[in-house]
């Protein structure tokens, strides 16, 4: 049993609007906790206030300042436990004749009143007159915020209504938390329940109430603080200092449980690494359920930092997912705006779907704290989370391309998505290209930043040297790509380049081998379907044209590999290409070459000028430009004759451009920009504005405010 008690106006009413939201979020998924309002208002003025959507839904009611008691769910008085409190009301006609010789009292007109009678009355006008008077009649009496003076039953104010409440329902004390503001709240922390002050409580409120280690005294206000007190208590999951936002969770889910991603590099695993073991960070991510799945338990895996899991079933992920994300954005962020396909109705669940995620991260992130989204899948959340919590630091990278002004605005929904973005406190990319894009589009508000992505290079180098290259002397020229398929990588265009180099060189006939590792996307993506059915196509007619007994030129491997079979073809390759029509990074080619330098190699890279890794490695790798059939055919020519010294001297160069940097150092810095400070180096840096964690409060009886951080 556990039972929350707290007032209203200052308390549950108390705070901002994403305090309040996180507040009513976090008992939405906890109703094991019964909540009971104990407000000095009348059953009317809470009528009015429930129609408050961030108000939580009350069992029980202690109204009038202890004089009414009301089940929360009929809002019917609850007739014989308050006619037990009501013993002794002379009834307010008679109370206030009375008492109509005090004119500095001032009755409140307009505000409803049972078995009480509240007044208006200056502190300095607080005399033993008017106390003596009130007790003549055999009545009590609650002064508060040096202004409301309240005439009440004999012996009624807010803990004994609650105390006679709790005897009812069987309530052991030390199972209630007490929540209040105003001095007319001293009477619920009386009662041997935790308790927590607000952040904004009346001074003479905190005065009062005697130092207490079941008393937390918060420094946020309102519903913040009592979300503080029902976080110490683990009545609820406290909230984190820096959420992550992705639509994917660290790990795959498979038939046989969870599994980790077989590469060390990309998102996934960089986020991992940076973030492991720290306890003030959570991933927010999508779980897709299967028919009937929704009221399944979820179990995280284990990952090194907790999992927050919105709950998502399969249709709804297809509309938002495999539609609007593939069919809609993507053309869009790959500059190929022609492919754009857009409905409505699958537009509708991609804004559904960020509805969500915004209130399922706004429900995670503790008062000031940092979100950290990734990519186009969450466009939409920024706008949405600074309306809801203006308290939060917003950043977005995006590990995408990002289109120039003129491809964006082809989006029907643009300038939805430019309010939206233009929300974001930081933005990042991987080269300077994209972020001026950005900035050409999204002008305004988010401060920008360039931060290429790199790789593991140090778990590259180690399983390279650890396996064997698998290459003959006789064995002719390799030429490799890894990517998964995607128009975007160009797949079908390498196999016509091949096409054609063969037609042009008679000597490689018979030598040359393009291997293409080219696993399929996610089932029911079907955008790539043409893409597919055109490069298997290709690869038939090609093989079909130049095949021998002994040899074909194209090897097609539409499948996921170990990563350490990755490493053995990245090993045994003569030339890697890339020729990505768009790319916001590439990692593969950057896998190549340290793979290779670990070896003593000499592979040559081709890499598309189009994709994010040229920034940085072009001055050293063979450019090509993949919109150009003969481009893709002479630069590939030249990749297989260069000579050995030229091959050696540029991949050392680009094992040296490739840099050491590890993935960690690459999210400590982005967490140090989204925040606006100088980069630490520690690479889990989260720290709220004021320099605390997320619970920031403070235990009475000599236990220090808890801070920490970087």
């Amino acid at each position: 049993m556990r039972v929350l008690v707290a007032d209203l106006d200052g308390t549950l009413l108390g705070g901002s609007e994403g305090q309040r939201r996180a507040l009513r979020g976090a008992l939405g998924r906890h109703p094991d906790v019964t909540v009971v309002f104990a407000t000095g208002r009348g059953l009317p003025s809470i009528r009015a206030a429930l129609r408050d959507p961030l108000l939580p839904r009350p069992r029980w009611i202690i109204a009038d300042v202890g004089a009414s008691v009301i089940d929360g769910a009929s809002l019917t008085p609850v007739t014989a436990l308050q006619r037990r409190l009501r013993l002794g009301w002379p009834g307010a006609e008679r109370m206030r004749a009375a008492l109509d010789r005090f004119p500095e009292l001032v009755y409140q007109d307009g505000v409803a009143q049972d078995a009480r009678c509240s007044y208006y009355l200056r502190p300095e006008s607080l005399t033993r007159r008017i106390t003596d008077a009130v007790r003549e009649l055999g009545c009590g009496w609650l002064y508060s915020a040096d202004r409301y003076f309240d005439v009440l039953p004999p012996g009624v104010d807010k803990g004994a209504a609650l105390a006679a409440l709790a005897r009812e329902q069987g309530w052991p004390m030390d199972s209630v938390l007490v929540a209040g503001d105003s001095l007319n709240d001293l009477s619920l922390f009386g009662l041997g329940a935790h308790g927590v002050l607000v952040g904004n409580a009346e001074p003479a409120l905190l005065a009062a109430v005697p130092d207490n280690a079941t008393v937390l005294r918060s420094e946020l206000p309102g519903a913040a603080g009592v979300l503080a007190g029902l976080e110490e208590l683990g009545w609820v999951e406290h909230r984190y200092p820096l959420v992550v936002g992705y639509h994917r969770p660290p790990m795959r889910w498979t038939p046989d449980g969870w599994r980790q991603p077989s590469s060390p590099n990309g998102i996934l695993p960089t986020l991992r690494s940076a973030l492991d073991g720290n306890p003030d960070a959570v991933w927010a991510t999508a779980a897709v359920l299967g028919e009937g799945g929704e009221d399944e338990p979820l179990t995280a895996p284990d990952c090194g930092m907790p999992l927050a899991f919105l709950r998502l079933g399969r249709e709804e992920w297809a509309r938002y997912f495999h539609r609007a994300c593939k069919e809609t954005l993507w053309p869009v962020l790959m500059s190929q705006p022609e492919r754009l396909r857009f409905d409505s109705g699958t537009w509708a669940s991609y804004r559904e779907v960020n509805e969500r995620f915004a209130e399922h991260i706004g429900d995670h992130a503790a008062e000031g704290g940092t979100v950290w989204l990734h990519d186009y899948n969450l466009w939409l959340v920024p706008g949405l989370l600074r309306a809801a919590r203006p308290d939060l630091r917003l950043g977005l990278f995006h590990h995408t391309a990002f289109p120039p002004p003129r491809v964006f605005a082809q989006l029907p929904t643009a300038d939805e998505l430019r309010a939206s973005l233009g929300c974001l406190d930081w933005a990042g990319f991987h080269t300077s290209g994209f972020a001026e894009n950005f900035r050409r589009t999204v002008p305004g508000r988010p401060r920008l930043g360039v931060h290429p992505l790199g790789i593991d290079r140090t778990a590259i180098e180690t399983l390279a040297r650890a396996r064997v290259p698998r290459r003959r002397a006789a064995d002719g020229p390799l030429v490799l790509s890894v990517e998964r398929l995607d128009y975007a990588k160009a797949p079908a265009e390498k196999v016509e380049a091949v096409d054609a180099l063969l037609e042009r060189c008679p000597q490689l006939r018979g030598r040359l081998r393009f291997r293409l590792v080219c696993p399929p996307p996610e089932p029911g993506i079907t955008a790539y379907d043409t893409t597919r059915a055109a490069l298997e196509r290709r690869v038939a007619e090609v093989n079909g044209a130049w095949e021998t007994d002994s040899w074909r030129p194209v090897e097609y491997l539409p499948r996921n590999l170990p990563f350490g079979e990755v490493v053995d073809h990245y090993l045994a390759a003569d030339v890697f290409w890339v020729t990505s029509l768009q790319d916001g990074m590439n990692l593969t080619a950057k896998e190549f070459v340290a793979a290779q330098a670990a070896c003593g190699l000499d592979g040559v890279l081709v890499l598309s000028r189009y994709a994010g890794a040229a920034a940085r490695l072009g001055g050293a790798a063979l450019l090509t430009d993949p919109g150009s059939p003969d481009d893709l055919v002479a630069t590939l020519r030249r990749a297989l004759t260069l000579a050995p010294e030229e091959r050696r001297a540029r991949l050392a160069r680009l094992s040296r451009l490739l840099g050491h940097e590890h993935p960690a150092r690459w999210a400590a810095r982005i967490i140090a920009a989204i925040q606006g400070r100088a980069e630490s180096a520690d690479p889990r840096p989260v720290q709220d504005p004021g320099g605390h964690r997320h619970r920031v409060h403070q235990r009475v009886h000599g236990h220090r405010a808890q801070s920490g951080g970087t």
